[in-house]
This record gives structure tokens, sequence and C-alpha cells, in this order.
């Protein structure tokens, strides 16, 4: 009686590391763009919680009839949300206190408070250029007008 002895030969080895080879080499990139992809999405969103945040502060304004502010957002801290021109300012108990993002130390954004009629800006920590992977608010110049919200993803 012969032993029969199964495995694979080295040929066929060879050819499975050679095909893994080849697909690994397509789909490593794919895999290093996603992190660039999940923070673009992010700044994506942050802008659009801004954006929904002052039109809800405009809003809780026009309602309790105090367009001139502060107003209590829920999850807003004392003394509330600061407005001018209906809308949130730019400063930290403007539209910093309207938005809930994670700006403490090792969180996911650095905040810069605006000053007078200066944007606030939020950037993204990680991000290989922090400056252009970010979000600004430019509060409403006048009244009547609206806050512009700007998205920067270059650096992202």
């Amino acid at each position: 009686m012969k032993a029969r002895v199964s495995g694979f030969t080295l040929i066929e080895l060879v050819v499975v590391i050679t095909i893994l080879g080849i697909l690994a080499a397509f789909a490593v990139p794919k895999f290093i763009a996603l992190d660039s992809q999940a923070r673009i999405a992010t700044i994506n969103g942050l802008a659009g919680s801004v954006k929904s945040a002052a039109a809800l502060a405009r809003g809780l304004g026009m309602a309790t009839s105090n367009s001139a502010g502060p107003v209590m957002m829920e999850g807003s801290t004392a003394p509330g949300v600061t407005l001018s021109n209906n809308y949130p300012d730019a400063s930290a108990t403007g539209i910093a206190n309207a938005v809930n993002v994670n700006t403490a130390a090792g969180g996911d954004f650095t905040f810069t408070a605006g000053t007078g009629t200066g944007s606030a800006l939020w950037t993204k920590n990680g991000a290989p250029v922090p400056a252009t992977c970010s979000v600004s608010y430019a509060p409403a110049a006048a009244a009547g007008s609206t806050p512009t919200v700007t998205v920067a993803t270059a650096g992202c």
C-alpha cells in the first residue's frame, strides 16, 4: 500500500502569493485614501451643523421676540447664544455655543473665535494641513443678511 500525500505544490503556493500581491497593490491605495475621505465628510458634516445651528438660533430668537439675544438653546451653556443681526455672532458664546462640537484638548476640532465682524474657524485636528481642512463662519454683516459658512477641504 502506498501512503497518499496531500498538500500544495510549490507552484500552487507561488501562484497564490502572486495573486495576493497583485490584489494588495490595487487595494492598498484605496484604503489609504479613506482617511482623507473621512476627514472631508467630517468637515462637510460640521458645516451642515453650523448652518443648522445658526438657523435654529435665529428661529428661537424670533419665536421669543429676543432678536438681540442671548437665547438659550438646548445644550448651550450660560449665558446662552449671543446674537448679532438676528444670527449667532462669531464669538465663543455665539456660534460656538450653538454648535456642540468636541473642541477640548485632544478633541476633533480646534475652535478660534472671531472678533467683531471676523469669522469663527474650526480646524480639523489630525489633518495633514489643518488650516485648509476647516469650516469658517462669518456672521451676518447687517440686519436682513445671512451668515456665510465656508468649507475648505484641500488640506484634508
